[in-house]
């Protein structure tokens, strides 16, 4: 192993011990110089240790002098940096170092001249094919055998992964910030628009708006955010009407992934429509069913439709109920989409349309 300068520096200090040792005739003199070798050796055996540990754990051990000169070269600066220790030592460190950051090395220089260490310090070094590499630097002083700052000795980390997710973790905090505001955003909404005749009808209500933002958010949770699949999320809204081997319930569409906000927007607006139909419409009788379909146009636009069969005789309101503002508050106000009503005598038909799905815009292929 290529010995640095600092492990050098104490073993010339033991070797001094011990010659003083040889050169006393006092007794007491002479034990003390031999504890101190003995205290410089198993300091020079600490540092070679931490070499070969240097060299284990792959991070870079570089001795420079002064001047800036690389005076040693371990094995894991020649695998983080690309330089063989022939190519390195003899070289001005600044090989290492960006242009726009020569100003570190002059700082760093000062502070080992006054024997200061510099601890974990995070920046980026240059490698031999020009790649640029995040790195923790640590900065030690090295001390001749009379006790002068003759150099320093450096280990450097490759710290690009911890970076790496470190940005990754702070996008998925925006992320997570944000989608926080828009659901909080939706529960406000849904608390304003929610009415009933009883205070306990309307506990019901605002819970059930509530739990269907739940559990959409379920399915973001699945797809690490990246939204949720429309057919598992009509399946969702409906799989408390869906008895009898699915026969109440008929869903078809292509494989389509909607944003997380597109996503929440769908999941009160179905939950809305399964809520009616569950109370006045086809679901509220034995043999009804709610037929759901979806597409995509050439556009990129989604368009579902909600039909209900078989179910009482429907007649249109006379009134604006809340789940129809419901609907347009959350599909035409704040996802700027269309919804369109029709009160057939044999059942509730809604479409929902001009809705730009997926991120990408593109539909996924049916599974």
């Amino acid at each position: 192993m290529l010995l640095t300068g600092e492990i050098l520096a104490c073993y010339g200090r033991a070797a001094a011990a011990k010659r003083k040792a040889e050169g006393t005739r006092d007794p007491v003199s002479k034990a003390d110089f031999l504890k101190l070798e003995d205290v410089w050796l198993a300091l020079a055996r600490s540092l070679e240790a931490s070499d070969r540990l240097a060299d284990f754990i792959g991070d870079a051990k570089v001795s420079k002098d002064l001047g800036g000169v690389i005076t040693s070269w371990n094995k894991g600066a020649e695998q983080l940096f690309g330089y063989s220790a022939e190519e390195a030592i003899g070289k001005p460190v600044t090989v290492l170092i960006p242009p726009e950051r020569l100003d570190e090395e002059y700082a760093i220089l000062q502070r080992v001249r006054h024997g200061d260490r510099v601890d974990n310090f995070e920046t980026v070094r240059q490698r031999k094919d020009g790649s640029l590499i995040n790195v923790s630097l640590t900065v030690s002083p090295i001390k001749g055998a009379e006790g002068k700052i003759v150099g320093a000795v450096k280990i450097a980390r490759d710290i690009t992964r911890q970076k790496r997710n470190e940005a990754q973790v702070a996008i998925l905090a925006r992320e997570a910030e944000h989608r926080a505001k828009n659901l909080l955003a939706n529960v406000q909404a849904m608390v304003h628009l929610s009415q009933s005749d009883t205070p306990d009808g309307l506990r019901k209500t605002i819970e059930g708006r509530i739990e269907a933002l739940a559990n959409v958010h379920s399915l973001f949770v699945q797809s690490r955010w990246a939204g949720a699949e429309l057919a598992r999320l009509v399946e969702q809204e409906l799989s408390p009407y869906s008895g009898g081997g699915g026969t109440r319930t008929r869903i078809d569409g292509p494989r389509t992934m909607l944003n997380p906000d597109l996503a929440q927007a769908m999941a009160i607006a179905l939950h809305e429509l399964a809520t009616n139909a569950a109370k006045y419409g086809a679901l509220s009788v034995a043999q009804g069913y709610v037929r759901v379909e979806w597409a995509l146009a050439a556009n990129g636009r989604l368009v579902l439709r909600w039909t209900e069969v078989g179910g009482p005789p429907v007649k249109p309101p006379t009134r604006r109920g809340f789940g129809t503002n419901v609907l347009e508050t959350v599909i035409r106000d704040r996802m700027k989409g269309e919804v369109r009503l029709d009160w057939h005598a044999e059942g509730l038909a809604c479409e929902i349309a001009g809705l730009t799905q997926c991120g990408n815009g593109l539909p996924l292929a049916r599974s």
